[in-house]
């Protein structure tokens, strides 16, 4: 589904094309697929990232889209890996207590998010390690990232191509907030997008993460 086909399907539904409710869709858009990404884990956003932690510096940049980490780890010089313990800022601040100190320095064990999309263009991603590097390590992120909105991908994102029931309900939800619309239809759009939800629960965080070879099939309880 394209960006042109949503925006004629929310102009269909609603029955609205005055020009304001018209030039807010995008907004609409950017609304329900956050709320979808809140929503649902998706596997296809992972991302796995490697980069360079530098002696003697406890921060650590991260990539620009960014939103959660699942893991970070330490290649060593022999290629084995070592993963770090995700803790809080302050943990962090009391256990590396004084991270000038060449002898507190070492392998890191430990990580935070210091200042995880402090802006609206999430480029001041960065992560606390502890103790400080006391050499330059490699690093390796995997984590969950932020794809590109239907309003910027105009001829299709992997939202509107497989989920594109919840991202229209979605949608929709936020247009007739926008409108002031019928409580009863409104509550409607969102029950629909709440089925949605589900299904797409169902499919990613169920489905895809276990095999039939060591699981059987998903099955809905009979009562």
């Amino acid at each position: 589904m394209t960006l042109d086909e949503l925006k004629t399907l929310v102009q269909n539904y609603t029955q609205n094309d005055e020009s304001v409710f018209v030039s807010t869709i995008n907004d609409f858009i950017k609304n329900a697929e956050e709320r979808l990404l809140e929503l649902v884990q998706i596997n296809v956003f992972r991302k796995t990232s490697t980069g360079t932690s530098t002696s003697g510096n406890r921060f650590l940049k991260g990539p620009e889209d960014y939103l959660a980490s699942f893991s970070l780890a330490v290649i060593d010089a022999n290629g084995d890996y070592h993963y770090l313990d995700k803790k809080h800022p302050s943990f962090i601040q009391a256990y590396d207590y004084d991270p000038t100190q060449t002898n507190l320095m070492g392998r890191p064990k430990y990580y935070a998010e210091f200042d995880a999309g402090s802006n609206t263009e999430n480029e001041d991603n960065t992560f606390l390690l502890s103790p400080t590097p006391d050499v330059d390590y490699t690093m390796e992120l995997n984590y969950l990232y932020r794809p590109p909105s239907l309003t910027v991908n105009t001829a299709g994102t992997y939202l509107s191509e497989n989920a594109r029931n919840a991202l229209l309900y979605g949608t929709l939800v936020e247009a007739y907030i926008f409108m002031k619309g019928e409580p009863t239809l409104q509550q409607e759009y969102e029950k629909r997008f709440a089925e949605e939800i589900s299904r797409q629960k169902n499919l990613f965080e169920g489905r895809d993460r276990r095999d039939e070879y060591r699981f059987d099939s998903l099955r809905i309880e009979v009562t």
